[in-house]
């Protein structure tokens, strides 16, 4: 494991595997942009890495195969002095005859191809190119690792993963980077040298969620207020052109990415269905819907969940993506406004519950192993009928269903008698509805934890803070 590295244990041991397998291997990693996928490979490698090259983002064919020479020139002399490649298949022929000059070990020698969708454009032939290189060549030694990587996840999927001609079966590890864990951001800026309470980190997350990139712009010594006024608000703001750069950087122009990301944003911040998604872009269903739909969920800025109102079965879409949430719901309509501001209306307020709710559905494991139940499967599931609606149920196997209810508030939370009558009357019409025989237990999850009292104790199984969040599972 590398010192450089926060986090990251499960990948690092995927790529150790790599290192110390009997045979080359081909390792494709792919997550969104800015996510840290570079960084990863570079760090745990190190001077492993025996030629590395990342595409251009708007290259023609003759330009990323004069970067690709451009970088074999730099760790050997021994094509300086021939004629530029004509086509990929013969700039990998090149990279082949350095290989060989390379005697076999048992010390793996690492290649890295980044943003591999980029070179791949129309009519390259990069694709095809690359699979011959691996079949004809990298899988005649033992001592290669070969990974590829991109932001692009639905082309990383489509092309690499779940390739069915030339790299069909051939991809021997996958990571799919995802953000940051809280635990790991809490982690991120101790190595940084920034210590921050808990609660500060759960706002700073709301807003940037676990993007690495973006965390490393988080000064010591800054409230989360200041944080997100300089990030995001501040004129020439570093956030401040983002959200249009990513979609560019990633989906191809005249796509629904952005419009279906405009109606998850101005529907119910919960979810809305398909259905209610192609209502709002006025359109009917096809193809090009689909794949944005699709690739959008691949990528992570669409969270696709079941929801059930009494026993029926519904399918919703939310937007699974702090930063895009936040730009939408913010910085759009806020363009020009101080965040020093904006965070003490009542829009703020409202919009930390359901980015709160969202937060606790990326750590359900975490919520799971605070309830003592991370060892028995379940089903996670928001539910409602006309009368309520439950945050989060975790309908376990051994005949116990959690209700939990999410709460984001400023203070530890003191329950009533008004509030107490709501629980129950979820749990009357949860079992009503559904006609469980389980045990209902109800759980409440809240930033600071909900007051001792006569109503709280009269109905809580469990009572649990934000700090359940950052625990490691």
């Amino acid at each position: 494991m590398s010192k450089k590295i926060v986090g990251r244990v499960r990948e690092q041991e995927t790529l150790n595997d790599a290192l110390n397998s009997h045979r080359s291997e081909l390792v494709a990693v792919y997550g969104r942009r800015r996510i840290g996928k570079t960084y990863l490979v570079r760090e745990f490698f190190g001077n492993r890495m025996t030629f590395s090259f990342i595409g251009l983002s708007a290259g023609k064919r003759a330009d990323q195969i004069k970067n690709f020479m451009l970088k074999l020139n730099e760790v050997t002399d021994k094509f300086k002095e021939e004629k530029q490649p004509e086509d990929w298949l013969e700039a990998f022929s090149y990279l082949k005859a350095y290989l060989k000059g390379k005697r076999e070990t048992k010390k793996k020698k690492v290649l890295f191809i980044d943003e591999f969708p980029w070179v791949d454009s129309h009519k390259s032939g990069f694709l095809a190119a690359f699979e011959n290189f691996w079949n004809d060549y990298c899988t005649t030694r033992n001592d290669l690792v070969v990974v590829v990587c991109g932001s692009a996840a639905s082309y990383m999927v489509e092309k690499i993963i779940n390739n069915t001609e030339g790299l069909s079966k051939r991809i021997t590890q996958t990571i799919k980077l995802k953000p940051f864990k809280l635990r790991e951001v809490r982690d991120f800026f101790a190595y940084k040298g920034i210590p921050m309470e808990e609660y500060e980190i759960l706002k700073i997350y709301m807003v940037l969620g676990g993007v690495a990139e973006y965390l490393e712009h988080v000064k010591k010594g800054e409230s989360a207020v200041v944080t997100i006024q300089n990030l995001c608000f501040k004129k020439g703001a570093y956030l401040e052109d983002e959200y249009d750069q990513v979609f560019k950087s990633l989906f191809k122009e005249g796509s629904y990415h952005q419009r279906i990301m405009d109606a998850l944003s101005q529907g119910n911040k919960k979810g809305i269905t398909r259905e209610e998604i192609l209502k709002a872009l006025d359109i009917s269903s096809g193809g090009r819907f689909t794949d944005s739909l699709e690739e959008l969920m691949q990528s992570g800025f669409v969270l696709k969940y079941d929801a059930y109102r009494d026993n029926t079965k519904t399918t919703l879409y939310r937007i699974y993506d702090e930063f895009c949430l936040f730009h939408l719901q913010f910085m759009v309509p806020f363009k020009g406004a101080k965040w020093t501001q904006i965070f003490q209306k009542q829009e703020y307020k409202t919009w930390c519950g359901y980015a709160f709710e969202t937060i606790c559905l990326k750590h359900a494991e975490e919520i799971k192993k605070a309830l003592k139940c991370d060892q028995i499967q379940s089903k996670n599931y928001s539910w409602h009928n006309k009368k309520a609606q439950v945050d989060l149920v975790i309908d376990r196997d051994d005949d116990v269903t959690n209700l939990c209810e999410i709460k984001f508030y400023n203070d530890e939370f003191s329950m009533d008698s008004g509030y107490l009558n709501s629980l129950r009357n979820k749990e009357n019409q949860f079992r009503s509805a559904t006609k469980t025989k389980k045990g209902i237990y109800t759980a409440m999850l809240t930033t600071w934890g909900v007051k001792s009292n006569q109503y709280s104790t009269a109905i809580l199984s469990n009572n649990l803070t934000m700090h359940c969040l950052f625990e490691q599972v």
